[in-house]
């Protein structure tokens, strides 16, 4: 055997051992993709039962049973606020003199409210305004003959004995409009609860009534919501004259409801 030859098989036996080497490697590679993918067929139902057993009522625990009743609450009570709505309308040939007369009666209209106690806070103004006047008797345009203007405050008795007095001197001074009178309740907050728990009770009640014909026991309370009203009693006003009579203006005050009205799920098993 010459040179060459022994050359070659050294050349051939050489290169055996990196061939050899390769294909273990290969291999591992295949059998890890296959291991990955077995493993994403096994997990992958797994996960996909886990998700929709969390999302499922019933595995979880989550009511499923109501018994939804509404019930209601009324306290009538005496208000203990009025809001009086006085005003004072002047017509005059000019917009100038329309303002300046209704400044005029209204601060002496304000002035004869605070006589009677009334603090500052508690008159609001509410509407100024000022308008053209035409007449329209004469055949073809409407003809402008002047200006009203009108100027209306609210003032908030909190005695209501003074309501008549607020209403009298009002007029007295100048007040040609009086736009209502309304009565309320201050702060409604206590009353409020006590129609509250009275709505709860009338509810209750009545689940109770439907649980026992069904054969069922309530377990608790899912849900709950109310709507509170509590109604202002409004008497609206007319056109007043500059005089007051020798009597008071009567004023009847009459009562105050308050009103809860709830809505009650109540889980039952």
């Amino acid at each position: 055997m010459n040179d060459n030859a022994m050359n070659e098989n050294d050349k051939t036996k050489a290169e055996q051992p990196h061939q050899e080497g390769r294909l273990p490697y290969r291999r591992i590679v295949a059998l890890t993709a296959a291991a990955s993918l077995l493993i994403g067929i096994i997990a992958g139902p797994i996960i996909a039962n886990h998700s929709a057993s969390a999302a499922d009522p019933v595995t979880t625990g989550t009511p499923e049973h109501t018994i939804t009743v509404s019930g209601s609450g009324l306290v009538s009570v005496a208000p203990d606020v009025a809001d009086v709505m006085i005003g004072v309308s002047v017509t005059k040939p000019s917009a100038k003199d329309a303002r300046a007369a209704a400044a005029t009666q209204m601060a002496a209209v304000i002035a004869a409210v605070k006589k009677l106690g009334i603090a500052d806070k508690d008159i609001t103004t509410t509407n100024v305004s000022l308008n053209p006047v035409y007449d329209y008797s004469s055949s073809g345009s409407a003809r402008l003959t002047g200006y009203q203007f009108g100027n209306s405050v609210k003032v908030t008795v909190r005695d209501l004995a003074k309501v008549a007095g607020v209403l009298d001197d009002s007029v007295t001074a100048g007040a040609t409009l009086i736009q209502g009178v309304s009565f309320r309740l201050d702060n409604s907050t206590t009353v409020e609860a006590q129609a509250r728990n009275l709505a709860m009770t009338a509810a209750r009640a009545k689940a109770d009534a439907l649980a026992k014909a069904a054969g069922v026991q309530i377990k608790g309370v899912a849900t709950i919501s109310e709507v509170a009203t509590t109604p202002i009693n409004y008497y609206p006003g007319v056109a007043m004259g500059a005089a007051k009579d020798s009597a008071s203006t009567a004023i009847q005050t009459g009562s105050t409801d308050v009103s809860i009205q709830v809505t009650v799920s109540y889980l039952i098993g």
